[in-house]
């Protein structure tokens, strides 16, 4: 497996932690992209991208769940979340 396949995919169990919570509000998250510099771009899905509280679900339960599982990771960023 690629360094890059496997990091996708550590990224990819560190959201599975908290999909169901997303999932028990209507949302969910996708990964569109690791890339090599270790940027992780997600997308919000269903509920989760047009809620007003998805900044906060990005940073406080998103975010740091992948930096807590996959520390090589250098950003996280929603396409579909106001920076």
């Amino acid at each position: 497996m690629t360094e890059q396949l496997e990091l996708h995919q550590r990224v990819e169990t560190a959201l599975d932690t908290i999909r169901p919570y997303l999932k028990a509000d209507g949302g969910d998250v996708k990964v569109l992209e690791v890339t090599p510099e270790g940027k992780v771009m997600l997308e919000l899905l269903g509920s989760c991208g047009s809620c007003p509280m998805s900044k906060m679900t990005m940073r406080a339960g998103i975010e740091e769940s992948i930096r807590k599982a996959v520390p090589e990771v250098t950003a996280v960023e929603a396409i579909n979340v106001a920076p």
